[in-house]
């Protein structure tokens, strides 16, 4: 169990939480959610102890495994498969240990006998299969396995680096942004891994079907606080929406309270006669705790500006064969794309769709057939090149003003604002952006020239929940035509009506949606499928019934300790409370000689039954909690 003790930490001088308190126990799988900046990395980088809390107390378990993903990855000589088993450091230390002694080199035959006995216990001997159930799951072929870590790209050592960290017997699992480099078929094959992973999962991720589909806990970081929700991230925008509500409810009555307060401090305070009345009211306004706004609204507002008249079809290829170098890559028959068709393309990473996307707009990948232009077709493509192409001295206004000369300065600096680029953000050099703002501000040049052709290939890279939420919603009321890859699935689901499959070098029209794909997946790789199934470490069902047991047992146990103590303290306040009424129903007690006394057996009359709520309210809530969890057989 991890315990959080009225924990407060910061970072270069700013305060990003106060006071914490809460546990997380085995089992618990929870999405870490909050604003950027909010401090989501900093707890990271608390829990691997590379910072120190400034208040309070941080209880881990002892000797407890930390795995997560290291963000650089060295250009190695090292194998793929080797890389990944690294990641189980107990298993190298013992296999490094059995090849000195096989190498001849004098050890006590009964140690040796126990490495081979600890290697078994830690599934040891089906290691190599397990790393490269792992790596297959995300994407890598049997053929790259054996290929050296510095033949491959930044996203794929970042893959690398996910099966390493995964492959680690872990107590908690640290993941931050795990699927970005990951496309839907590795995002399914991984929520599987995570829902029968064993330990404690702290995720970060602003992709919400994927943590929908693998949390049970949300920790919501906001105004410096550490909220612990039951549920994945629907159930927490549902129980926060409530809470919002109920603040806002509250708010308003303050609000009003506070307006009448004022109106007679106003109108009284210079009279005599009502001075002293008036300053009570003005201490009562003092006094009172303020209740916050519900601040619920989005930062981002923005819709694509009407693209005017658009040909029918838009854009039309036949015969087309798509690739590199004249090397094809992909061949697509026919594809027609009309004002106001919505097409997702599907597909494993490398096998083409970047590479359909830039034929349709009109690059080097279109190796020969026929690509038909519409009268007046105006394209808007974004890719995550080319937000290298920024230029890093010109602020988001320069950017704009450059594709728009003759606008007004003030509707340019209203549409950025729409795109978080308030004040004086949108006059300052974008070359220290971070990643999502750049996506941001690329994403705003693009909607500013009205095309009536889009085409967006992995638009939401960067972008936090909110702005993938304000994207979603413009490109749902987008009426022109648009074509796009993503990982998000929510994206795609809400966004897009018809979907086209690029497979096994062909682009086809693919019938179905989202689920249906994934069912096509799952019957397309039943062995993997089974492997992802299975685990994170083989276990047979007895061994994953007692961890299940288990685990729910560590749930419990702290629970029914605070019930056996608040038990106890009810007890005590109702002997308190019979001992007082007993004194009380006594009649000489309020005769006038004992009147001290009746005073003092009164306040402590009033004190007892204020705590016997207190514990009672407590006890109830433990009990509903308890009565919440699974039961255990």
């Amino acid at each position: 169990m991890i315990q959080f003790k009225q924990l407060t930490f910061s970072r270069a001088g700013k305060t990003l939480v106060e006071s914490a308190s809460f546990q997380l126990h085995p089992g618990h799988r929870v999405g870490l959610t909050g604003a950027n900046g909010a401090g989501k990395s900093t707890l990271f980088a608390l829990l691997r102890g590379e910072l120190t809390a400034d208040a309070g107390e941080l209880l881990m378990p002892p000797q407890c495994v930390i795995a997560h993903v290291a963000q650089e990855t060295p250009a190695l000589s090292q194998s793929a498969l080797e890389y990944t088993l690294d990641g189980d450091e107990e298993l190298r230390k013992l296999q490094a240990q059995l090849a000195q002694a096989e190498a001849g080199e004098s050890h006590d035959p009964l140690q040796v006998a126990e490495w081979h006995q600890r290697l078994a216990d830690i599934d040891g001997y089906s290691a190599e299969a397990r790393a490269s159930a792992l790596l297959a799951g995300l994407g890598f072929s049997q053929a790259q396995l054996s290929r050296p870590v510095s033949d491959f790209s930044g996203g794929w050592r970042m893959r690398l680096n996910l099966a390493r960290a995964l492959m680690c017997r872990s107590d908690l699992l640290l993941l931050d942004e795990p699927t970005n480099h990951l496309d839907i078929e590795a995002v399914i094959w991984l929520e599987s891994w995570l829902n029968a992973y064993r330990g404690t999962l702290l995720l970060i991720s602003h992709d919400r079907e994927f943590l929908d589909n693998t949390v049970n806990h949300i920790l919501h970081i906001e105004q410096r606080q550490l909220t612990l929700y039951r549920g994945g991230y629907s159930d927490f925008e549902r129980q926060r929406a409530e809470k919002l509500t109920l603040q806002q409810a509250s708010y308003q009555k303050q609000q009003q309270q506070m307006a009448h307060l004022q109106k007679y401090i106003d109108r009284f305070r210079a009279q005599a006669t009502k001075a002293r009345q008036a300053q009570s009211r003005i201490k009562a306004l003092e006094r009172m705790e303020r209740i916050n706004a519900a601040h619920v609204d989005s930062p981002f507002s923005f819709g694509f500006r009407d693209a005017g008249p658009a040909p029918d079809p838009l854009l039309v290829m036949n015969q087309a064969s798509l690739g590199y170098a004249a090397q094809p890559l992909v061949k697509l028959g026919h594809l027609a794309i009309r004002p106001g068709e919505r097409i997702g393309l599907l597909g494993k990473n490398g096998a083409g769709k970047s590479t359909l996307i830039k034929a349709l707009a009109q690059s080097e990948t279109l190796l020969s057939g026929e690509r038909v232009e519409g009268k007046d077709l105006r394209i808007g493509y974004f890719a995550q090149h080319q937000l290298e192409q920024l230029i890093a001295t010109d602020s988001p206004l320069q950017h704009l003003q450059r594709l728009d000369p003759q606008a007004r300065e003030q509707e340019l600096l209203d549409f950025l604002g729409g795109f978080d680029f308030r004040g004086e953000m949108a006059k300052m050099p974008c070359g220290p952006f971070s990643g999502g703002e750049k996506s941001r501000l690329a994403l705003a040049m693009l909607i500013w020239q009205r095309p009536n052709l889009i085409l967006l290939d992995e638009p939401t890279n960067h972008l936090d929940i909110e702005m993938r939420h304000a994207l979603s919603m413009a490109l749902q009321a987008y009426e022109g035509g648009m074509v796009m890859v993503s990982h998000d699935r929510t994206l795609l689901a809400t966004c897009c009506e018809k979907f086209v499959l690029v497979a096994e070098g062909q682009a086809t029209v693919f019938d179905g949606d989202l689920e249906d794909y994934k069912q096509f997946l799952l019957k397309a790789a039943p062995a993997q499928t089974e492997s992802s199934q299975s685990g994170p470490v083989k276990q047979n069902s007895y061994h994953q019934q007692k961890a299940d047991r288990q685990a729910r047992l560590l749930e419990r146990r702290p629970l029914l300790k605070s019930l056996a103590t608040l038990e106890t303290q009810l007890a005590q306040l109702e002997q308190e409370k019979e001992g007082l009424q007993t004194r009380l129903a006594e009649g000489d007690i309020y005769n006038a000689e004992h009147r001290e006394t009746l005073q003092t057996l009164l306040i402590a009359q009033a004190q007892n039954q204020k705590q016997l709520d207190s514990i009672e309210a407590q006890w109830l809530d433990v009990q509903e909690r308890l009565e919440a969890l699974p039961e255990i057989d």
